[in-house]
């Protein structure tokens, strides 16, 4: 049996879709049915049914899961074993798209430099996304925005990056009140199934504002780009670099108790690269 089938299988079931785990896994929707199909055969029994888009496990599917993510664990320990390093190969940390450029840059260099021979693959996702690919272990650890519930005992979390929450609104309305300018511009809504986005709509809920909601999206970056096209003002957490900011918009600082995203690095207490993850967030 190949272990890429049964990881096939395990991204198939995280994801829900056929396709949606194909773009992940960087091959085509046909490879990954040809690779299910192929499992389904050695184990003599269908896994998975299909409905249009989606997927659903079948109840030999579902007893197979947590036995799929065991033999995931046990292989990833078979390779630390014969790792001079003292690691498996194929480490794998995900990460939110803002913390591209201002946290993770500093983290991929210190494994470049101190491990030289360890390879990472970076998997880009929502915070809520990739909690859950820690809790599955579908990633080793996540660069994420800190989670809005208490963390299980199981887990490591460790703040790498606080950023105030602030109004982005076209330059010549700077030095003005912030709830006035909610009031009156359009606004560009910070994608609300975000924990980032919480934050915006629990300042709205308690200065009691009801902006014109003219986009929601989830990208800090591309809601930025909209403020400097002049097409409205937008609640998002101070995540951008000085220099990436046009000179057309003005960060507005908030009055009263200003929310927080707290940006940090999470990875469960037993993992086996917890040494590696303690000196990297350490430095």
């Amino acid at each position: 049996m190949e272990t890429r089938f049964i990881d096939t299988f395990v991204m198939v079931a995280e994801c829900g879709s056929m396709a949606e785990a194909a773009r992940r896994i960087n091959i085509t929707p046909t490879a990954l049915s040809q690779r299910l199909r192929a499992l389904e055969r050695e184990l003599g029994a269908p896994l998975v049914t299909r409905s249009g888009r989606f997927v659903r496990l079948t109840e030999a599917g579902a007893r197979l899961l947590s036995r799929a993510r065991r033999f995931q664990r046990d292989v990833r320990e078979l390779e630390m074993a014969v790792s001079t390093e003292g690691f498996p190969g194929g480490l794998r940390i995900g990460t939110i798209r803002t913390a591209l450029t201002n946290v993770m840059p500093t983290l991929l260099r210190y494994i470049a430099l101190r491990h030289p021979r360890l390879d990472a693959t970076m998997e880009i996702g929502t915070s809520h996304e990739l909690y859950h690919q820690v809790v599955t272990g579908k990633v080793d650890a996540a660069l994420l925005v800190e989670p809005p519930f208490k963390l299980p005992k199981a887990y490591v979390w460790h703040t790498l990056r606080t950023e105030p929450l602030v109004l982005l609104a076209p330059a010549h309305l700077a030095g003005q009140d912030p709830d006035t300018v909610l009031a009156q511009q359009p606004m560009i809504r910070y994608d609300r199934r975000t924990w980032g986005g919480l934050l915006a709509e629990q300042y709205l809920q308690e200065r009691g504002l009801h902006p014109q909601e003219r986009f929601e999206l989830d990208s800090p970056d591309g809601i930025l780009l909209l403020v400097s096209m002049g097409l409205g003002v937008s609640l998002v957490p101070d995540c951008y670099q000085a220099a990436a900011v046009p000179p057309g918009v003005a960060r507005l600082p908030l009055v009263g108790d200003c929310p927080v995203r707290q940006l940090g690095f999470l990875w469960p207490r037993q993992s086996q690269y917890a040494r590696l993850f303690e000196a990297m967030v350490d430095q």
